[in-house]
């Protein structure tokens, strides 16, 4: 028996499940006499999902930010350049300009302690004003100078523009030296070796040299009577100095190698080494360095302060000496 052709209704039947299988349009936007296809749901309501053609356009974002970053940051050299141009062309004028600094004001009188800070200011370069102490006259005993320099001594100095930018003053010449040193950065070594070989040599001069030199001068020429053991003792021991700084000067050519404020302190007492009795030919090491000192510009022009005043004082006026060598505690 031949089999019958299948029934038209099932194969609809079979349709229309499939279609009501799907989700159904709004009623709002379909038609009830027509049925619309039914849509499939956006990608983009699926969480956690980005749609490709969103991810497209976030790399073609990334690479349009890239690529501007990198021209702005090419960019940003050649804009510091013409920023720093801009500033360079402006009128001198609207540039700030340095306030001077005030002068130090030096307290002095032309003799070897008092040209150590001459020279000194002279080296650095700094500002100074001197104020004439006249020590034949007495004025190191006026209370304005005591207040500075308590132990009526020149030199001394106030330096306006001083730690904290507040006044300061300084008496002893040693100790005036390794302040400007300090406050400049100049003939004054920073690390602790160089600076210990500076001191040393210093304080050689200050405990040594200097005061030896003085009192070998003062009973050679201002005594006013001859004491043999006396100028025997002072010439001997000058030279016993001078013997030292020789030996000291063999292989260099200032005292702590480069040139510093030890060289400056015994340069004003070397140069007077025929008063002390000494002949400086007898201590090559130490004519050669005292030649080089006294060629330098700057120990020149130090040395030359107020010596013309100096020289008016007769230091052999019996009323001087009295008031230089007779001190007593005041």
């Amino acid at each position: 028996m031949a089999r019958s052709p299948k029934s038209p209704s099932r194969s609809t039947t079979s349709a229309r499940s499939r279609t009501t299988a799907r989700p159904k349009a709004s009623a709002s936007a379909e038609s009830p006499s027509r049925a619309k296809a039914p849509t499939r749901p956006k990608t983009a309501a699926t969480p956690g999902r980005v749609p490709a053609a969103s991810k497209q356009t976030a790399k073609s974002k990334k690479i349009t930010k890239s690529k501007s970053g990198a021209a702005a940051t090419s960019r940003a050299p050649a804009r510091a350049v013409a920023k720093k141009a801009a500033v360079a062309a402006r009128p001198a004028a609207r540039r700030p300009v340095a306030k001077a600094a005030a002068p130090i004001e030096l307290f002095y009188w032309s003799t070897p302690n008092g040209w150590k800070i001459t020279i000194m200011l002279e080296e650095c370069r700094l500002p100074y004003v001197v104020r004439p102490v006249n020590i034949g006259a007495g004025e190191q005993f006026k209370p304005e100078f005591l207040a500075i320099a308590p132990n009526n001594r020149i030199p001394a100095i106030v330096d306006p523009d001083g730690p904290g930018r507040k006044p300061i003053s300084v008496f002893e010449s040693g100790a005036i030296l390794q302040y400007l040193g300090r406050k400049t950065g100049k003939l004054y070594p920073a690390d602790e070796r160089g600076r210990v070989e500076v001191e040393q040599w210093l304080m050689w001069q200050m405990g040594g040299l200097g005061p030896m030199a003085g009192q070998a001068h003062h009973f050679r020429i201002y005594a006013p009577e001859q004491v043999p053991y006396a100028i025997k003792r002072y010439t001997d021991e000058c030279n016993r100095l001078y013997g030292v700084m020789n030996r000291r000067l063999a292989d260099r050519e200032f005292l702590a190698g480069k040139y510093s404020i030890a060289d400056i302190a015994c340069v004003g007492w070397a140069s007077r080494n025929e008063r002390q009795g000494q002949d400086i030919a007898d201590f090559p090491h130490v004519k050669r360095w005292l030649d080089t000192m006294l060629a330098r510009p700057a120990v020149a022009r130090g040395m030359a302060v107020a010596a013309e005043a100096a020289a008016t004082v007769d230091m052999k006026d019996p009323a001087i000496q009295a008031l230089l060598f007779g001190q007593r505690a005041r």
